[in-house]
């Protein structure tokens, strides 16, 4: 914005009467269609984050998934329900049997068999137990990740947001600036006229006029496109009209201390919350696996089976002749340890291996990430310390820059100051303004970035709501 209105002068009368014919016709236009345009969406930023919320593809994708975890969770007891399979088996002999029933009588047994069964078993283990214990920590991580993502999508919607009222705003002071500057054009113009002021000085106010309509004319599109990006994140067509209700900062004070702040990060920060149920997860899954290699399983079974053995041919006999049917079945218990898993060398060793390095990786993630959110916690706290400092010191350089503004122009209208005197008047105030405008802007998004890192509801500290 230093160079906010810098450029060419080399524009005359014409192009002031271009502007205004281009004005005019504009608004002839918005005046014929006005009635039929859509009436613009009212946003706070709560409402803003709860339509984010509801429409983003990414966290519906993380609801499905954690759909899946709860429906585990929720059911991890069926791994006790015995396994049941009933079988049907058609077999050909390769080779026919021959038996000798007596001296000199020799029966050939069919080569056809015909054996139905039934089969139950039931396995059991220690790790079974820690199993159902990680099912349901892992879907308390996935509960945790997606309150996280949720989290992070409010935290830029809300930063989103105040670029748009800071955008708006500025868009507003350069209309005011250009509302001036053609006022200071008339003015140049009616002194021409009157014989108080060369033409040269009513030519540069016409230029200066003329060389402001590119810069309002960028600064809209900007604004435009930037609400576009804001209603597509919202799940709305880029073009729907949007009135974002302004927000107004109270106050500058941060009623917290900064190792109370840092304490409550490293309990509360969404980052470090889910690191912390990633670690407890693995940890299970740890003892699952060590039960299931090092202690015993035990097995239960039960079988029946039927085998159609008739004296002839299968397909020529009855089927439903219970003396061509031999019953069968057992009961049986088995106790069994694989001994692969004691040797570090084996699949199953590396696999202990492999599990143990995760989880050290996983808490070398977690400390550095406590070290990284008191980094940005001190860091925050300096830049919120700073912009305060500044705001106060912008705040009176408005009200000096406001006074010498007003003091030129009422010398230039007695004739006692030319038209660059008044420009640089209106520039030095429009850019005052700007800089307060973005160092209140700035403090709030510092505010939010503090919110997030120490875990709290946003609002907490900047007072201007949540959206729970």
């Amino acid at each position: 914005m230093t160079h906010l209105f810098r450029a060419g002068r080399s524009w005359g009368r014409a192009v002031r009467r271009l502007s205004l014919a281009a004005v005019l016709f504009s608004s002839g236009v918005l005046f014929v269609h006005g009635q039929a345009q859509e009436s613009p969406l009212r946003l706070t930023p709560d409402t803003a984050v709860q339509m984010a919320v509801q429409n983003n593809l990414n966290l519906e994708t993380a609801r499905i998934g954690l759909d899946i975890k709860k429906r585990k969770s929720d059911f991890v007891w069926n791994q006790f329900i015995p396994s049941a399979s009933v079988t049907g088996t058609l077999s050909r002999d390769n080779w026919a049997n021959s038996t000798q029933v007596a001296p000199g009588m020799t029966i050939t047994l069919p080569q056809w068999h015909v054996n139905g069964a039934f089969s139950t078993s039931l396995d059991f283990s220690f790790a079974l137990i820690e199993g159902m214990k990680s099912t349901r920590l892992d879907y308390d991580a996935g509960v945790v990740s997606l309150e996280k993502a949720k989290l992070q999508i409010e935290q830029g919607v809300r930063k989103m947001y105040n670029s748009i009222l800071l955008l708006e705003a500025n868009v507003g002071l350069l209309r005011d600036s250009y509302a001036n500057t053609q006022r200071q054009a008339d003015i140049a113009e009616a002194n021409y006229r009157a014989g108080l002021a060369p033409r040269l000085t009513m030519l540069q106010a016409q230029v200066a006029v003329g060389n402001m309509i590119p810069t309002v004319n960028d600064l809209e599109n900007n604004l435009k496109s930037l609400k576009g990006n804001f209603a597509l994140l919202l799940g709305l067509p880029h073009d729907t009209p949007l009135e974002l209700e302004p927000i107004f900062l109270d106050t500058f004070d941060i009623p917290m201390e900064v190792t109370e702040l840092i304490s409550r990060a490293v309990t509360g920060k969404p980052d470090i919350q889910e690191l912390q149920a990633n670690i407890m997860t693995l940890q299970s899954q740890q003892k699952a696996l060590t039960l299931q290699q090092y202690t015993p399983f035990l097995r239960l079974g039960w079988t029946l089976s039927s085998l159609f053995n008739p004296t002839m041919d299968p397909f020529k006999e009855s089927w439903f002749k219970g003396d061509n049917w031999n019953k069968g079945g057992n009961f049986s218990v088995t106790l069994g340890m694989s001994f692969n898993s004691l040797l570090d060398f084996t699949k199953e060793g590396q696999q202990r291996k492999d599990m143990e390095a995760s989880i050290h990786m996983q808490n070398i993630r977690l400390a550095q990430t406590i070290r990284e959110t008191e980094l940005e916690i001190f860091t925050k706290l300096a830049s919120l310390e700073k912009t305060q400092t500044t705001a106060e010191a912008q705040s009176a350089a408005v009200d000096l820059a406001d006074l010498a503004y007003r003091l030129t122009e009422e010398a230039y209208r007695a004739g006692l100051q030319d038209f660059q005197a008044v420009q640089s008047a209106a520039l030095a105030l429009d850019q005052a303004k700007l800089q307060l405008l973005s160092q209140q802007y700035n403090y709030l998004n510092d505010l939010i970035d503090l919110e997030y890192a120490i875990g709290v509801p946003f609002g907490t500290l900047s007072n201007i709501g949540s959206a729970k």
